[in-house]
């Protein structure tokens, strides 16, 4: 199922919102290529790239400012059913490859609607410095 980018997806935290654009575009572009396609484990693999930095990035900021770490935990869960996937596919496990790109969108939609908002109004509120990724010097 295609997912299409929706300004409910924009949390005001330019970074934040441009990596979740890629995020969609990459599980749009899996969606379309069969997982015997030789250019779908190229492509999971990239996928599995980005979605590495993106939630390294979300991590950082995490950690910059205390935020709980639950969040962190759902990131290290999607990366590890993600490797799985793609060592199943490799070895010949093709439905899942499919399967992965059918249930992302809904995760997706309630990770950015619940974790990432409620990341993204903290950062803001705590005046985080996105241009050097840090909290506010001395309190400002």
């Amino acid at each position: 199922m295609a997912m299409e980018w929706s300004e409910r997806y924009v949390l005001g935290v330019a970074r934040m919102d441009e990596t979740h654009r890629e995020f969609i575009d990459f599980c749009n572009e899996l969606t379309a290529i069969e997982p015997g396609d030789a250019s779908f484990l190229e492509r999971l693999d990239a996928f599995i790239e980005h979605t590495a930095a993106h939630f390294d990035q979300e991590n950082r900021w995490m950690e910059a400012v205390n935020f709980p770490s639950c969040h962190r935990e759902e990131h290290d869960r999607v990366l590890a059913v993600a490797h799985e996937v793609r060592q199943r596919v490799e070895k010949g496990d093709l439905f899942l490859g499919r399967r992965l790109f059918e249930e992302l969108p809904a995760w997706f939609n309630s990770h950015v609607n619940t974790m990432d908002t409620m990341l993204a109004l903290h950062l803001k509120e705590s005046g985080f410095d996105f241009e050097n990724s840090h909290p506010p010097q001395n309190g400002n």
